[in-house]
C-alpha cells in the first residue's frame, strides 16, 4: 500500500452497550480517515470513547451501526474467525500491562503471533530474532516477563506487535504502567518505527505523550472535539541515541531493571533455548488451557471476546486476544 493513501476509513460509527437496564452510549456517529504512515493520538477522560474507538480499528469489537474500512477491507459485517484474520495480518498491538504470557520467555512471546499464523518453527524463530533486534533486545530473548524491567517488556511487546509485518500499529496507553523516562524510551521507538513508515495510533490520557505524534484527536461523550495536525517528535538518529544525556546503550540501565537482572553477572543475559518445537504447544497451554486462570487472564490469546452489544469487562480479554491475532470461540 502507498503510505500516502488512506488506511482507516470510519463512517458514522454508532456504539452502545447494554448493561442492565441502562444503554450507554460509547459512540455517537464518528467519522474519521488516518493515512498510511501517519502518527495519531487519540486523547479523551475515562468514558469519552476513545478506547471503544481503539477496539473498534482494532477489530477486537464491531459497530452497532456505521461503517468501518481497513485498507479498502470491509471491516464492520464480517464474522469473529474472519476479524481476527485481519488482526494477525494487518494490527499489531501494544497495551499497558504489556500482556505477554508470564512464564514464556520472550523469544517464544514474539512468536506466538506466527504460531497462530501457521508459520514453520524455524521460520518463527528466524524473525521472531530480527524483531527483537529491531527494538533493541537481540541478547534479551531468553529471558521471561519477570526477568525483564517493565520498559523491556514493553520493547518485547513491540517486537510481537511487528513480527507479521502489519499495516498499523495500535497502542492503547503504552507508556501507562512506565516512568517518565522509560515512557520517553519507548516513545522515541514507536517514533522511530512511524519514521520507517509503520501507522501508528496511540491512545493516551496524556499530552505530553500525545505531543510526539503528529495529529491529535479528543474525544468527548462519543464524539470527536478536537482534530489537529501538530509538530510531532523527530526520530533520533542511532549516532543521536548514543550521544544523548543519560541514554546508556545498553538496556541495562533501565531504571526498572529487575533485581535478577542486576544480580547476575553476565548482566542478565540467559542463551536462547535452542528447541524449535516448545514454542507452539508451550504457548498454546499458558495461554488457553484454562480460561479462568491467570494467564488467561493477562495474555490468553486464544480466549474469549466481549459478547457484541455489551460492555466489556475491562478489555483483558479482548486485549489478550488482539495481542496474537487468534479466535477459538
Amino acid at each position: 500500500m502507498n503510505p500516502a493513501s488512506t488506511l482507516i476509513e470510519a463512517r458514522n460509527l454508532v456504539k452502545t452497550y447494554t448493561m442492565g437496564d441502562m444503554t450507554v452510549h460509547a459512540l455517537r456517529g464518528v467519522s474519521l480517515d488516518i493515512a498510511g504512515g501517519d502518527f495519531v493520538a487519540i486523547m479523551g477522560a475515562s468514558g469519552s470513547g476513545k478506547s471503544t474507538l481503539m477496539n473498534i480499528l482494532g477489530c477486537l469489537d464491531l459497530p452497532t451501526s456505521g461503517e468501518y474500512r481497513l485498507a479498502g477491507e470491509e471491516v464492520e459485517g464480517l464474522a469473529q474467525d474472519a476479524l481476527a484474520s485481519i488482526r494477525n495480518r494487518r494490527i499489531g498491538f501494544v497495551f499497558q500491562q504489556f500482556n505477554l504470557l508470564p512464564r514464556t520467555r520472550a523469544l517464544e512471546n514474539v512468536e506466538l503471533p506466527m504460531v497462530y499464523a501457521g508459520v514453520k518453527a524455524a521460520e518463527r524463530r528466524v524473525a521472531a530474532i530480527a524483531a527483537l533486534q529491531r527494538v533493541g533486545l537481540g541478547e534479551r530473548g531468553g529471558h521471561t516477563p519477570s526477568e525483564l524491567s517493565g520498559g523491556q517488556q514493553q520493547r518485547v511487546a513491540i517486537a510481537r506487535a511487528l513480527v507479521n509485518h502489519p499495516q498499523l500499529i495500535l497502542a492503547d496507553e503504552p507508556t501507562g504502567a512506565l516512568d517518565t523516562k522509560t515512557s520517553e524510551d519507548i516513545m522515541q521507538l514507536l517514533t522511530e518505527l512511524n519514521a520507517q513508515g509503520m501507522t501508528v495510533v496511540i491512545v493516551t490520557h496524556e499530552s505530553d505523550i500525545a505531543a510526539w505524534a503528529r495529529r491529535k484527536i479528543v474525544f468527548r461523550d462519543g464524539l470527536i472535539v478536537e482534530d489537529v495536525r501538530q509538530a510531532g517528535h523527530l526520530a533520533m538518529t542511532s549516532f543521536e541515541a548514543a550521544a544523548a544525556p543519560g541514554k546508556a546503550k545498553e538496556l541495562e540501565s533501565d531504571p526498572n531493571l529487575s533485581t535478577l537482572d542486576m544480580a547476575q553477572g553476565n548482566g542478565g543475559r540467559i542463551p536462547i533455548p535452542g528447541s524449535e518445537g516448545s514454542t507452539g504447544s508451550q504457548a498454546i497451554a499458558e495461554s488457553g488451557s484454562d480460561p479462568y486462570s491467570r494467564s488467561a487472564q493477562g495474555a490468553a490469546a486464544a480466549l474469549g471476546r466481549p459478547e457484541q452489544g455489551t460492555a466489556p469487562s475491562g478489555g483483558s480479554a479482548a486485549h489478550a486476544v488482539a495481542s496474537v491475532g487468534v479466535n477459538l470461540t
